[in-house]
């Protein structure tokens, strides 16, 4: 199936450049008021697809969320969630592996915690990781003890990239609908995320001194994004780039692409057959024959 039409889409082309792509909404978004209203609309949608999506038992969702922290990461995936069914929907977080994590090839973590057949997977954080920090941070490859000559060279993470667009074709080719967010978040809207949860009790506990350090390598984390976005988007597993400076916008434009995707699926609840129909007037029988 092709990826509906936004103007987030990554161009599948490999052309992809960061420094186009907005941070910030479109000066005629609607006002946070009707944004919440339309969120709340589309959190009914979503919710009546993940049922349809569960009976038909043939596809599954995985949605993959990466940006820089502050982005909006975690209220994104709780808010575009909100109605869905718990038992239909799973979220996992990738951090930094454990020793037997390391001790497998990179995307062995996440392959575990691929979604199952009728329900809707999260990644907050992903194999992109991988690409991502471990690029701007190589020293991070020494613990993988990887039998290759040339590790952090732009081979080794041209191979890295190609490994993850062939997997993420073998997850299409067999039913895992792959959407991924970049939440692309302003350098300076960043900052005044981060005074905020210093200045607001209630928040410093996202506050993080690691985070602040992080941001000193922005521009390599903006290189080592526009790279993996650029190789890696492709119509059976594209990247959108959300502008993330206005969370109300960000959040309305997550779902607006999550539920016109499952839409576009050919996807229904199952139908009974004659016979089986027959056994069903038999059991209605019964029932209604009871004292």
């Amino acid at each position: 199936m092709q990826p509906v039409p936004s103007p987030y889409l990554v161009a599948f082309d490999g052309s992809f450049r960061l420094a186009a792509a907005e941070t910030a909404p479109p000066s005629d978004r609607p006002d946070r008021s009707l944004l919440k209203a339309r969120l709340r609309d589309l959190n009914d949608v979503l919710a009546d697809q993940q049922r349809v999506l569960y009976a038909d038992n043939r596809y599954s969702v995985l949605l993959v969320f990466q940006a820089m922290d502050a982005a909006g990461k975690d209220g994104t995936i709780r808010r575009v969630l909100r109605g869905v069914n718990p038992a239909g929907c799973q979220v996992f977080s990738f951090k930094q592996p454990s020793a037997e994590e390391l001790d497998h090839d990179f995307l062995w973590r996440v392959a575990k915690r691929l979604p199952e057949r009728g329900r809707i997977g999260v990644f907050n954080r992903s194999h992109y990781e991988e690409v991502l920090v471990v690029r701007v941070h190589p020293e991070y490859l020494e613990a993988q003890n990887l039998p290759v000559e040339d590790p952090g060279s732009a081979a080794f993470w041209n191979r890295r990239l190609e490994a993850i667009e062939r997997w993420e074709r073998h997850l299409a080719e067999t039913g895992t609908v792959v959407l991924k967010f970049f939440l692309n978040v302003s350098h300076a809207e960043q900052k005044e995320r981060f005074l905020a949860r210093l200045d607001e009790p209630e928040k410093n506990w996202k506050f993080s001194v690691g985070d602040v350090r992080e941001r000193g390598h922005w521009d390599d984390y903006m290189g080592a994004y526009e790279a993996a976005l650029a190789a890696t988007s492709r119509p059976w597993a594209p990247w959108y780039a959300i502008p993330a400076d206005d969370k109300h916008y960000m959040r309305v434009a997550v779902s607006e692409i999550v539920t016109s995707t499952l839409a576009g699926l050919p996807i229904s609840y199952p139908t009974v057959d004659d016979a089986e129909r027959a056994r069903f007037d038999e059991m209605r029988g019964l029932l209604e024959a009871e004292s």
